[in-house]
């Protein structure tokens, strides 16, 4: 009881509400001091009391880098939610947690073992760092073409051959859901008494509902990072990282968080990470058993649809190909088998049907279900697949590029004989050739369709055929590619 009293607690949002109500003469920033000078356009779209609570380190508001007052107390109640020994609020999204939790356990020169389907975040991370990547493979599932999770085999070689590695990183869940058996890697990564990393932006539900996966924490991964916005209550950009255990340097994390920081945080991400936590400690079960039930119905009805089928059908996923879970929360939907990609018919359920996904690929769509969705969202989901299939060329052209496996077969087969850094090649004199004259060439940028933001290629990797083609395929059907300085694909920088 103590405890449920406790987390109905909001320090940080009360005390910016108290401070947006007081009377006083602001000569502090921000500029538009408490909604006095904003655009009067901004407030017809956004009205004016979230303006009033933009403020910035009041005495009563505490630091964010050196946290003693309201923003400790929150965070410390995020902690006990979360289950983690300490938590950080991050302003700057999962982003910079993630190159905090680089930088924090390992340096220049040092190993770190990671899958290859990695977010461009983590490549931030080793350019800041100067760490060395050890790639491995994910498990690949030939059925939908979507990259999976590392296994407990694969962590186990790689730390046979590189005893040295001062930490491992593993993405859970994937962008897709999948959960790979993160309890039994962390067995090992202890092992070697380092610590294992989580990108856990996707799973920061998972601490609040039994029939979901295990959480990071719980699974005993040192450090997690969530993006508490993408399946809770926070606003965009609003994420947390949890750390346990006695492998990390605390105050590691807090210095590298300081270098990717904003030193001008918005308390209102803040608050709202405050309020978050809150609603999840003491109405979580409730609200998950009801994006459950949403889930489950969306899941029953859009597998009815002939020609269309989702992950959970998938033969390799009922093999448990990499002993991995899903999140039953994350919709992945192959449309390929109705004769058109990924990209056409999200455009058509977005332009036609009234229908957004989060992610479109080649040969699928994915949904997240999340705490803020209605019966109504899922009964319109059902109604436009049912439409799409209708309206589908079924199976004419059907696309036929199953081509991740050896994507990512032929980056790591290539480099893991490469030594240049990914650092090392960033900074770098580099110059700019046509596409055709880049095979074989070192990457100078770091290029990904986006979402997931999964590098293809990335600085110091060698530009292999097929990431090539890949490239150029996804470009040709509609897909959006980030990080090259020429948005066109005509030309890319190499290493000179």
């Amino acid at each position: 009881m103590t405890n449920h009293v406790s987390q109905a607690q909001t320090p940080l949002l009360t005390a910016i509400k108290e401070c947006a109500n007081s009377s006083h003469a602001p000569f502090y920033t921000p500029g538009h001091k408490r909604g006095v000078g904003i655009s009067p356009s901004l407030i017809d779209i956004f009205g004016k009391s979230i303006f009033t609570a933009d403020l910035p380190e009041l005495t009563e508001l505490d630091n964010l880098f050196a946290p003693s007052g309201v923003i400790n107390q929150a965070q410390d109640l995020a902690a006990q939610a979360f289950g983690a020994t300490r938590t950080w609020f991050l302003v700057n999204g999962s982003t910079c947690g993630i190159e905090a939790a680089i930088m924090a356990t390992c340096g220049a020169g040092d190993k770190i073992i990671l899958p290859r389907n990695v977010h461009s975040s983590v490549i931030a991370g080793l350019i800041l760092s100067g760490t060395i990547p050890i790639f491995i493979n994910p498990e690949y599932d030939a059925v939908l073409d979507i990259s999976h999770s590392i296994t407990p085999e694969s962590i186990t070689q790689a730390l046979h051959q590189h005893p040295d590695a001062k930490a491992v990183l593993m993405v859970y869940p994937t962008y897709y859901g999948v959960c790979g058996d993160v309890v039994s890697i962390a067995n090992i990564v202890h092992q070697y008494n380092i610590p294992l990393i989580l990108d856990e932006a996707h799973g920061a539900h998972f601490a609040f509902h039994p029939d979901l996966p295990i959480s990071g924490l719980a699974a005993g991964a040192d450090i997690c990072v969530q993006s508490i916005h993408k399946t809770l209550g926070a606003m965009t950009q609003a994420s947390m990282l949890h750390v346990q255990g006695n492998i990390v340097n605390y105050e590691r994390i807090s210095k590298a968080l300081q270098l990717v920081q904003s030193t001008s945080p918005s308390y209102i991400l803040m608050a709202s990470l405050d309020a978050a936590r809150a609603q999840m400690a003491l109405q979580g079960h409730s609200l998950i058993t009801q994006t459950l039930h949403l889930a489950n119905t969306a899941h029953e009805n859009l597998n009815k649809i002939p020609s269309i089928s989702s992950l959970h059908q998938s033969p390799a996923y009922q093999r448990g190909l990499g002993g991995f879970n899903l999140d039953p929360t994350r919709l992945t939907i192959k449309v390929s088998n109705l004769g058109i990609t990924g990209f056409e018919a999200d455009e058509i359920l977005e332009t036609q049907l009234e229908v957004r996904s989060e992610l479109a690929s080649l040969h699928n769509l994915t949904f997240i279900i999340s705490i803020g969705n209605t019966q109504q969202d899922i009964n319109k989901l059902i109604q436009a697949f049912n439409t799409l299939a209708r309206m589908a060329p079924i199976n004419k052209n059907n696309t036929k590029l199953n081509s991740t496996k050896y994507l990512w077969n032929n980056l790591t087969a290539l480099n893991s004989l490469l030594h240049i850094s990914p650092r090392e090649a960033y900074f770098a004199a580099s110059e700019t050739l046509p596409l055709d004259q880049t095979y074989s060439r070192i990457s100078a940028e770091t290029i990904c369709p986006y979402p997931p933001g999964i590098p293809v290629l990335m600085p110091g990797e060698i530009i292999t055929k097929e990431a090539l083609e890949y490239l150029q395929k996804v470009k040709t059907l509609g897909g959006f590619i980030t990080g090259c300085t020429d948005t066109t694909l005509k030309t890319l920088k190499v290493i000179v």
